[in-house]
């Protein structure tokens, strides 16, 4: 070991020679460097070296050799300011051998740990920032080591494509790692996106040699204006002779028809890589959604066509899942803040349709969770309608949100879709609203229904029954206090000794018990008498 060592450390004479006659380190400075040095090689050299004992060596290495360049520039701008002349020397040893030895260090690193994923990409990384030589060696040691990996692939036909702009090598790893993962939604993407990256920098080449217009990336305000000039045509109409215009016709043919080639090819590619992905992955509803994505964002002939087959076949493979039809309604509501739109009838007609989709929903797939994403669907429309509007106060439409959102508990109740977390929902939504004698005639009817096992749901429905009291008086009458006891003894026989602690603090809490301590004292004697046999231990009076 020793002399492996040995070995490795007279190799850097040549270069801490170079350090110290440019002046860069003094000797003492390099003694210290040589010691580290050293510590490092040992560790390097035991039986087992960890990743760490690798890790901390580059990280030492990359210090040194950045404080390397930076006493070089300062010795440079030394020189010019006591007036020499800058003189353009070439490179030494020790400007070459610190990118050297840390590459050296990643080699030996990921041969002794070839699992570690992230100890390749950080040998990666180096050396794209370094832009080394060895880049497509490592990359090929990568994909050779974690083939099944689709990041891998990703990394290399992005370096292929973007670094060395060989378009046909990244198209060839793209398809290799789609050969080798074909169950990788990453994957799919990024080649689409690939694809029609190089499609829009060969048109923009054409834009830039003056042979074409335009370019295949969507923008949203520039649609929406030529739609509106293409509806009021009128109101731009020359006042020239018509030859002019004429001619502006038949160029426009002309450069619509070099836009329908290049439209026309993105429109096949995203067909072509559209039908390998659902036919890959039938069952990923997330990788449909990216590629509508993408569709919508550029220009391709027959997006409409394409959009409407992308939707038709996402309804018949998720017509039996919630999460497809809250998409599908929440697509009816584009964020305002992107498209400008302030129209509240516009909105509130958008929203509309969203609700018909629900609608819609919860006839195909009547089930709790899709009640739920109604509802909450519901409430972010209220919520949004508040920030509008003045704090506290609600518009028409929220008002009519409102009504939509009792009318959707309602139907949950009817078809037998009221979970525990729905019904304690409702029952808060009533006490938010103000509304306390309505979600107390709710609670009682749900506690005598299906849920009446439902814990959370009797603690809610005496909160509420306190509230309805104390709303008017803080001290309740006798008769009062007795029902609230009475309330309180049955929903103690439903729950654990453990559970009932809240409820007790809550009791306490809310009722004044200097005016009924009679009857206060007579409910918890009979409660704990209830508790007793339940501690099974002897109770001595």
């Amino acid at each position: 070991m020793a002399d492996v060592v040995q070995y490795r450390l007279e190799r850097m004479v040549d270069e801490l020679d170079d350090l110290e006659s440019r002046g860069i380190f003094t000797r003492r400075e390099i003694a210290e460097i040589v010691k580290q040095r050293r510590k490092f090689e040992y560790r390097l050299k035991r039986p087992s070296p960890l990743k760490q004992d690798f890790i901390a060596y580059i990280d030492y290495e990359t210090q040194l050799d950045a404080l390397r360049r930076l006493r070089k520039k300062a010795a440079t701008r030394e020189l010019l300011r006591q007036g020499k002349k800058k003189i353009k020397t070439r490179k030494s040893v020790s400007d070459f051998a610190p990118v050297s030895r840390i590459m050296e260090i990643y080699r030996l690193a990921v041969m002794r740990h070839k699992g570690d994923v992230e100890l390749w990409f950080r040998y990666l990384e180096f050396c794209r920032q370094r832009k080394n030589g060895r880049m497509k060696k490592v990359l090929a040691q990568v994909i050779r080591f974690h083939p099944k990996l689709p990041g891998v692939w990703i990394y290399a036909a992005a370096w292929e494509f973007d670094h060395n702009l060989n378009v046909a090598a990244a198209r060839a790893l793209m398809q290799s790692g789609l050969r080798m993962c074909p169950n990788s939604e990453d994957l799919w993407v990024e080649y689409l996106r690939m694809e029609l990256t190089y499609l829009n920098k060969l048109k923009a080449r054409k834009v830039a040699l003056g042979e074409d217009k335009g370019t295949l990336v969507r923008d949203k305000k520039d649609a929406d204006e030529k739609q509106w000039k293409e509806e009021n045509k009128d109101l731009f109409m020359s006042l020239d002779d018509e030859d002019k215009e004429n001619n502006d016709h038949v160029s426009d043919e002309e450069s619509g028809k070099k836009l329908d080639l290049f439209s026309e090819h993105a429109s096949g590619l995203l067909k072509t890589i559209y039908g390998g992905a659902i036919q890959a992955l039938p069952s990923s509803f997330s990788l449909r959604k990216q590629f509508l994505e993408i569709l919508e964002s550029i220009e391709v002939a027959d997006s409409e066509e394409l959009r409407i087959e992308i939707l038709r076949d996402m309804k018949r493979d998720f017509s039996a899942d919630p999460e497809y039809w809250n998409w599908l309604a929440r697509l009816e509501m584009p964020d305002a803040s992107i498209t400008g739109e302030k129209n509240e009838d516009a909105m509130h007609s958008r929203l509309q349709k969203a609700v018909q989709v629900y609608e819609e929903a919860i006839k195909a797939v009547p089930s709790a969770p899709m009640f739920k994403l109604y509802i909450n669907f519901l409430l972010d429309a209220i919520a949004s309608e508040r920030r509008e509007v003045e704090a506290f106060s609600l518009s028409n439409h929220a008002s009519s949100y409102i009504s939509d959102i009792l009318k959707v508990y309602e139907k949950a109740e009817t078809t037998g879709c009221l979970t525990e977390e729905l019904a304690c929902q409702c029952i808060s939504f009533y006490t938010q609203l103000g509304r306390l004698e309505e979600a107390k005639k709710v609670a009682e009817n749900l506690c005598i229904g299906k849920l009446s096992d439902s814990v959370q749901l009797w603690l809610l429905r005496v909160s509420v029954e306190i509230r309805c009291i104390t709303k008017d008086s803080l001290s309740p009458s006798k008769a009062d206090a007795l029902s609230i006891f009475e309330l309180f003894r049955t929903v103690l026989t439903k729950m654990s000794i453990s559970e009932a602690e809240s409820l007790w603090i809550m009791v306490c809490l809310s009722i004044n018990f200097h005016l009924c301590f009679s009857v206060l004292f007579n409910a918890l004697v009979d409660v704990y008498l209830l508790i007793i046999p339940l501690l099974n231990e002897p109770w001595i009076p």
